[in-house]
């Protein structure tokens, strides 16, 4: 799971922190039966967003986001939902758990060598890395776009940027721009994404709802978004249940708001993988299909 969040702890507790968040996403014993939707109910205390933070030049010059009015996307004094469409939204794992991504077991638990083969990247595209926490993704990306393409890495924590920036610069790679989200916006450029890449993030986005819009929006004419999330109708898979989501739920956020599922891939040992693309039809015949 990867950050997403708008804040900074201190770097003191960097080692003790890392040595929690590897356990963290294990599974536990089962928690109370989740509350039904409940979009209305606050979080204790706003989201801390800084003024305006600049876009973080990685390797190469970070692009404008877009400027588009639409949508609209919630300012530092909004509080954000505690659930959305019946889902209660996971807390982000944050910056001191950037040892778990980077884990040595982990292709073997989660065969991310075939993740990456399966998201078919092409020479010369633009992959965008949305939550991409310490680059274990972006790097793999970069190799697959080639020289001629570039990875738009996107992240709230400006610690974990440093971390891929340090990676991506280990890797002798030239072709990765990294982009300081926001907790609503992943700030983005209008149109540019062949492929939006979330990777056990999406559950924990504060802001479902504006940033779905923005992915639409950033994605090219052709583009997909590829939603990789761990299996919650596998109780076998060792996550805790706040950070699984079913095939169902999915289905339920991205549908309704400009999404058609292109393809679902499911050999993955532990997680869903699904793309989707943009459904350029109005809501009003969305609908009408849906109820034929």
């Amino acid at each position: 799971m990867r950050s997403f969040r708008s804040t900074m702890r201190p770097w003191s507790g960097l080692v003790l922190g890392m040595v929690i968040a590897c356990n963290a996403a294990r599974e536990e014993p089962p928690p109370v039966a989740l509350p039904s939707d409940a979009a209305t109910l606050e979080r204790a205390g706003p989201v801390v967003v800084e003024a305006e933070p600049p876009v973080q030049a990685g390797l190469a010059p970070s692009p404008e986001p877009s400027r588009a009015p639409e949508p609209a996307f919630p300012g530092p004094d909004d509080v954000p939902p505690t659930h959305f469409e019946g889902r209660e939204i996971a807390p982000p794992m944050g910056y001191l758990g950037a040892s778990w991504l980077t884990r040595r077991e982990r292709d073997a638990e989660e065969n991310t060598s075939l993740l990456h083969q399966t998201l078919r990247v092409q020479p010369g595209q633009t992959a965008c890395d949305v939550g991409a926490g310490n680059g274990y993704h972006t790097v793999r990306l970069a190799r697959a776009v080639g020289p001629t393409g570039r990875v738009l890495a996107v992240d709230v924590e400006p610690a974990m940027l440093e971390l891929l920036r340090d990676l991506v610069e280990k890797e002798g790679l030239h072709n990765v721009e990294t982009i300081e989200g926001r907790p609503g916006n992943p700030r983005l450029p209008e149109g540019a994404c062949d492929l939006i890449l979330l990777v056990d993030v999406y559950h924990e986005l504060a802001w479902p709802e504006p940033m779905l819009a923005a992915f639409r929006r950033a994605l090219s004419p052709q583009g997909r978004l590829a939603l990789v999330e761990f299996r919650a109708e596998d109780p076998e898979v060792p996550i805790k249940k706040l950070h699984k989501m079913s095939k169902a739920q999915i289905e339920r956020e991205f549908s309704p708001r400009g999404f058609v599922l292109v393809e679902s891939f499911d050999e993955l040992p532990w997680q869903h993988l699904l793309f989707y693309s943009r459904d350029d039809r109005g809501r009003d015949d969305r609908a009408r299909d849906d109820a034929q």
